[in-house]
């Protein structure tokens, strides 16, 4: 029953179904004392091994989907420094610059020379 080492990675499935097999050869209680030490402490590494492939699966999905353990998404601060440096196309015309109320021909805040924006 006991497999051979290598040096490759088990795999979560694997694991999982040998971990199976553990827990019902010592529920069956046909084992040994020390057979079933034996069993119990291969269990334990196969449970280590597979929480391991889990957590790197989690970590995985949160970095792909942007959320984290706990379900909330990551955020970034929003530089806008690239987008104010480029402008928003179509918005600005070529050479405009943006005006303050001083600059303005009246009290509506509107300049005679400036279109909506």
């Amino acid at each position: 029953m006991a497999k051979k080492k290598t040096d490759e990675p088990q795999r979560f499935e694997d694991a999982l179904k040998e971990l199976d097999e553990i827990a019902r050869d010592l529920e069956d209680g046909t084992l040994g004392l020390d057979a079933s030490l034996q069993r119990f402490e291969q269990g334990v590494g196969l449970l280590r091994h597979c929480y391991g492939v889990l957590d790197v699966a989690e970590r995985k999905i949160a970095l792909l989907t942007g959320f984290d353990g706990d379900g909330n998404p990551v955020t970034e601060p929003f530089d806008a420094t690239a987008t104010a440096e480029q402008g928003v196309a179509g918005r600005r015309k070529k050479g405009a610059t943006q005006t303050n109320d001083a600059d303005c021909d009246d009290e509506s805040g509107s300049s005679s020379d400036r279109g909506l924006f």
